[in-house]
């Protein structure tokens, strides 16, 4: 029978190990491991098993290991690594697509019940309905403040009542009435707390944008290039066609309130001494928009209709037209 190995030994074999998949793997996912049994951990272990490998052990064994081999290396990136590993945490190495391996983990999870003294990490809600505990029971609902009633020899909770808040701290009351009650309300697994990819380290919740979001991003960090130029006054390929546009409007003003004019300013001025020639060029255009939902042999009867002359002369695009 071998020998069981020493405490320097398997400090040896773990920085081995560590060292091979810090060469091996380019992408690390950190995870909390709080509250996650150990077979939790080996059925999470089987389901990644192919592209990917779980590794836990203590933060500052990891941190020695990490930082001597970045020194040994010259690969500085692995640096950023370390003020990660704050707490119970583990690593997974991966060479899957990191959006998928982490769904994967987050599939393995356990209900747990509320223990004494636990920090809530969810709101915990009783529902209404009958609790199948006998009328002596009622102390627990009564110290707890939940309205109850008798309903055919048994407690029945009247209305949902939020019996723990998240972040607060489980009693030894809640505690006893979620047993009697049956209610696991807590569940527990590897969560994704920072991703590392090649040196890069961001936070998980970029892994679940979509196409649609970056698109969305993009369009925002446009407009807001846009306002920013046109603030100031700074020419950007952003902003280059509303600046046309303004310089634009603001020479057909300079020309409608002076003597000075130009082949564009000449319908607008023309327009403006008398009114009534825009109302007779925008008729047809009303016109058709009045009779978009009339029937089709209606509309095919008015275009052999002909036009009055007076509105065929010109419509309301002559405004931007070629010189007469």
């Amino acid at each position: 029978m071998a020998p069981k190995p020493s405490k320097a030994e398997k400090k040896i074999a773990y920085d081995k190990k560590l060292c091979k998949f810090l060469d091996e793997y380019g992408q690390i996912l950190v995870v909390a491991a709080d509250n996650v049994g150990s077979n939790q951990l080996q059925n999470i272990r089987k389901g990644l098993r192919g592209d990917s490998v779980v590794l836990m052990g203590k933060n500052t064994m990891m941190k020695r290991t990490v930082r001597l081999h970045a020194e040994k290396t010259g690969n500085n990136d692995f640096l950023n690594l370390i003020p990660l590993l704050v707490g119970n945490v583990g690593l997974i190495f991966t060479k899957g697509d990191l959006k998928e391996v982490s769904e994967e983990v987050s599939k393995y999870k356990v209900g747990a019940p509320a223990r004494v003294g636990l920090v809530a990490p969810i709101d915990v809600i009783v529902p209404p309905g009958n609790t199948g505990l006998d009328p002596s029971q009622t102390s627990f609902f009564q110290v707890l403040n939940i309205p109850t009633k008798i309903n055919k020899g048994t407690v029945e909770i009247t209305i949902p009542v939020e019996l723990i808040k998240k972040g607060d701290k489980v009693g030894s009351s809640e505690a006893a009435l979620l047993s009697k009650l049956g209610i696991r309300p807590f569940s527990y697994g590897l969560v994704v707390l920072s991703v590392y990819d090649n040196g890069s380290v961001f936070n998980p919740e970029v892994l679940d944008l979509t196409d649609d979001d970056l698109v969305e991003k993009f369009y925002a960090g446009v407009s807001m290039v846009t306002s920013l130029s046109l603030a100031l006054s700074y020419p950007t390929l952003a902003a280059v066609p509303h600046m046309f546009v303004n310089g634009y409007k603001n020479i057909l003003s300079v020309a409608v309130a002076t003597e000075y004019s130009f082949s564009y300013a000449d319908k607008v001025k023309e327009y403006l001494k008398d009114p009534s020639k825009f109302a007779v060029a925008a008729a047809p255009v009303a016109a058709a928009a009045a009779s978009g939902g009339a029937p089709a042999a209606a509309s095919k009867a008015e275009e052999k209709k002909p036009e009055p002359e007076e509105e065929s002369d010109e419509d309301i695009g002559g405004l931007f037209g070629d010189d007469d």
